[in-house]
């Protein structure tokens, strides 16, 4: 696992996706309120990019924007059709203030 510096929380704008590309690896940063979810940025139904998509704030889901599959942020688990696998999700830890998440 490798360890990458996301910003500060401030950096990211609540409620919006924001694509990353960070070693070789495209994921889908949002932030809500305090919390900041990561997600692989390609929906599972097609290869997709999620950071196109709309955000949900009161769910805390994320709608790909091609097909309108909906992925929970907090675990990448679809929540609608036609996605019915997991986009992969990665936990966001917070050192002095930076934020900070580890993949493989």
């Amino acid at each position: 696992m490798k360890t990458f510096d996301l910003g500060v929380l401030d950096d990211f704008v609540n409620g919006e996706a924001r694509q990353m590309r960070l070693d070789g690896h495209v994921l889908v940063v949002v932030r809500i309120d305090e919390s900041v979810y990561v997600l692989d940025d390609r929906c599972s139904h097609e290869d997709f990019s999620l950071a196109l998509g709309e955000v949900s704030a009161e769910t805390c889901e994320i709608e790909c924007a091609r097909h309108g599959a909906m992925f929970r942020l907090s675990d990448g688990e679809p929540m609608s059709f036609p996605a019915t696998r997991p986009v992969a999700h990665y936990d966001v830890l917070s050192a002095n203030g930076r934020l900070q998440v580890m993949v493989p």
